[in-house]
Order: C-alpha cells, then structure tokens, then sequence
C-alpha cells in the first residue's frame, strides 16, 4: 500500500516521463521543462479521471484531456519560452496558433491521444492503491 504522497509522485513521474517519450519519438528531442509539463498534465488528467469525469463517455474525457494538455502547455510555454526565452517550441508558423505557444493541430492530436491517456490514468489507479489511515 502507498501514501497519498508516494502515489502522486509516482503518477507525476510516469506523466513527465511518457510525455518526453512521446516528443522524442515524435520530434527526435525533447527538454526537461517538458518532464515537469508532462508530469502536470498526466497528474491533473489522472485526478479528473477518477473524479469529475466517473461514468463520462469517452469523447467528453477526450476533450476534457485536450483541454488539460492544450492549458497547461500554453502557461508552460508562456512561462519557459515567452517569459524565460528559452525558445523550447514555437508554433507561430502553424495555422490558428495562440501566441506561438499552441496550435489547434495539437490540441486536436492531444484530443486523440487522451483516449490511451486515459486508460493508461485508469490502469494506473486501480494498480496503485493507497494505504488509508
């Protein structure tokens, strides 16, 4: 049995993990700013998981899931590339982007991929059972 505490570490490191696997297989590189994105988003998405979106039909955790990764990546890429200049990513040459930083072409693949997101969030949940007091 895990703490509270153990649990969302674990769910944390899983997110940032499968996220720079994702960019890497997808971009052939990737940053440690999007570890900690990744981590965020796949923490915030496995909590509404198990919560708001129970018994929610999978195009509704879908898009709920695009508009978790498309959020957090665009305070992330406000923060690292538009605050910070590290220039991580920027998709001001794609068409009907918002300030460079996402792009609907993303968010609609982040709509795609949420499905297996979500399964993985799910399988995650139900493997790792925290130890109540």
């Amino acid at each position: 049995m895990l703490t509270r505490i153990v649990k969302k570490t674990l769910v944390f490191t899983f997110g940032g993990t499968g996220y720079c696997l994702i960019e890497l297989l997808w971009r052939g590189h990737t940053h440690w700013t999007m570890y900690l994105t990744g981590g965020l988003c796949f923490f915030l998405i496995e909590n509404l998981n198990r919560t708001v979106l129970l018994g929610k039909n999978l195009a509704a955790k879908c898009a709920a899931g695009a508009a978790v990764i498309t959020a957090v990546e665009f305070c992330s890429g406000c923060i690292v590339n538009l605050w910070l200049g590290m220039n991580v990513w920027d998709y001001r040459t794609l068409p009907m982007n918002l300030l460079g930083q996402i792009s609907l072409m993303y968010s609609s693949l982040w709509y795609m991929l949420s499905a297996p997101i979500m399964g993985v969030a799910k399988l995650l949940d139900s493997r790792l059972k925290i130890e109540e007091a």
